[in-house]
C-alpha cells in the first residue's frame, strides 16, 4: 500500500517507524513531517487542514490509506470530506467522521454523551457565554477546586484549575470573552477528581476493537509536576496500578458503552480512542477523550506493540479486527522530551541539534526539527523525545535520561523526574 500519514510531531515520527517495518508498506509520505520522517520517508509540505490540497496529493500518488495523526483535521471533516469525493471511495482512513470527532473537539458533547451512557465522569454543567452568572452560581455549590473547560480545541491550554471562586468566575468570563477563540464560547464547569491519571488506547472498527499499551504522561513543565502545562513532557508504559481489576473495570465500564454509544450516534469510527483516565478510590473515571493517539504517549505505546501495526490498520478499515490478535512487548518503555528553553511561552527556534544514533531499543523521535541543507534545526517547543526500551521501569528511567542529556541544542530543557513518581508507587 502507499501511504499518506498526517501530521508533523513525534506521535508521527513514531508511527511512521512502525509502518515502515511492514511488507503492507510500498511507499510513505508523510505531511508535513519533520526532520526525523524526511530521514526515512517523503515528506511533502502543506497544512494538515487543506483538504483540497490534501485530496490532490492522494489522486496523483495513488494513496491507499490516509492516517491521520493529529486531531483538528479530524473535528473539521477530513473523513467526510474525502469520502464526498467518488474518485477516493476506496481510500481506506484511518481517523473517524465528524460525528466520531465530537468526542475531542466539544467537550460539552462529550460529556452529554458520556452522561446518556453512565459512563464514570466528574459532575458537571455546559454554559454558553449568555450564561454568566447561570455559571457563577453553579460554582458557588462547590467545596473544593473546580475545573473549567474550554468547550472546542484550545491547543491543549482550554483547561483551568482553580480553588478560588473569584478567580474562577473571572476565568470563566475572559473564556465566554474570546480568551481562547471560538473554543471558549461554550465553557464546560466540572468538579475536580482526586487521583492519579492514566491514559488507555483503543484503535477499533467501529463495533470491535484492540486494546493498545496503556501509558501514563507527565504534562506539566516543571518537576514533580508544577508549573504550566504543555503538550508533554515525557511518558510511561507499561503503568503498574493498570492491573488486571482495573483493566476489566475500564473495558466494562468506559470502552464498550463508549464504541455502543458511537454507533447509536450514527458515527463512522474506525480509528484510535484516547481515553483519559483518572483512578479515584479505586475507580476509573473518564477527564477527556481523544480522537486520536496522545503525544508523547505514541512514543512509548508504538515502540512496545510488536505486531504489524499497519496490517491492523488494514483491518480496521476493514472490519476485520476481531480476527486480529495484538503482540504487546513486557518490557518498560520511558520517553523523555527534550523542550526549548522558555516554552510553554516563548522560545526561539533555528538552533542546530546534534542527535546520537537510534538502537534497536532506544529512539529519539523528532518533534519539533526540520533540515536545512543536511542539518537538523529546532522547529517547536516540544523538538526531540528520547525512548528507552528496558527490563524495568528504573533502568528505563536511567537510560532515556541519558538519551536525553547527550542531545545537544542551544537552551534545551528536560524534566528529570519522568516516571519517579510510578517507581515510588511500586515500592
Amino acid at each position: 500500500m502507499k501511504i499518506l500519514l498526517l501530521g508533523g510531531g513525534g506521535r508521527e515520527h513514531a508511527i511512521a517507524k512502525s509502518i515502515l517495518k511492514s511488507d503492507k508498506c510500498e511507499k510513505l509520505y508523510v505531511m508535513p513531517g519533520n526532520a526525523g520522517t524526511g530521514n526515512i520517508a517523503i515528506n511533502i509540505q502543506g497544512s494538515v487542514n487543506d483538504f483540497n490540497a490534501i485530496a490532490d496529493i492522494i489522486s496523483h500518488h495513488e494513496i491507499d490509506m490516509l492516517i491521520v495523526g493529529p486531531e483538528e483535521p479530524l473535528v473539521l471533516g477530513i473523513y467526510d470530506f474525502m469520502k464526498s469525493k467518488p474518485e477516493l471511495k476506496n481510500l481506506k482512513i484511518i481517523g473517524p467522521d465528524k460525528v466520531g470527532a465530537q468526542l475531542e473537539g466539544s467537550k460539552a458533547w462529550s460529556k452529554t454523551f458520556m452522561q446518556k451512557r453512565d459512563i464514570p465522569t466528574a459532575r458537571y454543567r455546559s454554559f454558553s457565554s449568555h450564561q454568566l452568572s447561570e455559571a457563577s452560581e453553579f460554582i458557588d455549590g462547590f467545596t473544593g477546586p473546580v475545573v473549567l473547560k474550554a468547550d472546542g480545541l484550545a491547543a491543549g491550554k482550554g483547561v483551568i484549575i482553580t480553588s478560588d471562586k473569584k478567580e474562577a468566575k473571572e476565568v470563566i468570563q475572559s473564556m465566554f470573552e474570546g480568551q481562547f477563540g471560538a473554543a471558549g464560547s461554550t465553557v464546560v464547569v466540572e468538579e475536580f477528581l482526586d487521583g492519579i491519571e492514566f491514559s488507555v488506547f483503543a484503535l477499533t472498527d467501529g463495533h470491535d476493537y484492540i486494546l493498545l499499551p496503556e501509558a501514563k504522561d507527565y504534562k506539566r513543565i516543571g518537576e514533580k509536576d508544577i508549573g504550566l502545562n504543555t503538550g508533554g513532557m515525557g511518558a510511561v508504559s507499561p503503568v503498574s496500578f493498570f492491573d488486571d481489576d482495573m483493566k476489566s473495570k475500564v473495558i466494562s465500564q468506559i470502552i464498550q458503552p463508549t464504541i455502543i454509544g458511537l454507533q447509536e450516534e450514527g458515527a463512522k469510527y474506525v480509528g484510535f480512542i484516547f481515553f483519559g483516565l483518572i483512578k479515584v478510590q479505586g475507580e476509573p473515571f473518564v477527564i477527556e477523550y481523544n480522537c486520536r493517539l496522545g503525544d508523547p504517549e505514541t512514543e512509548v505505546v508504538v515502540p512496545r506493540i510488536q505486531s504489524d501495526l499497519l496490517e491492523l490498520f488494514d483491518a480496521a478499515c476493514t472490519g476485520q479486527l476481531a480476527s486480529k490478535h495484538i503482540s504487546i512487548d513486557p518490557r518498560t518503555a520511558v520517553t523523555t522530551m527534550a523542550v526549548a528553553g522558555g516554552y510553554p511561552g516563548d522560545y526561539e527556534k533555528g538552533h542546530e541539534i546534534l542527535i546520537p544514533e537510534d538502537s534497536d531499543d532506544n529512539c529519539f523521535f523528532h518533534a519539533g526539527t526540520k533540515d536545512i541543507n543536511g542539518k537538523i534545526l529546532t522547529n517547536g517547543g516540544r523538538v526531540i523525545a528520547a525512548t528507552a526500551l528496558a527490563d524495568d521501569l528504573p533502568t528505563a528511567i536511567r537510560t532515556s535520561q541519558s538519551m536525553v542529556s547527550e542531545i545537544k541544542f542551544q537552551d534545551k530543557y528536560f524534566r528529570t523526574d519522568i516516571g519517579s513518581d510510578l517507581v515510588k508507587l511500586n515500592n
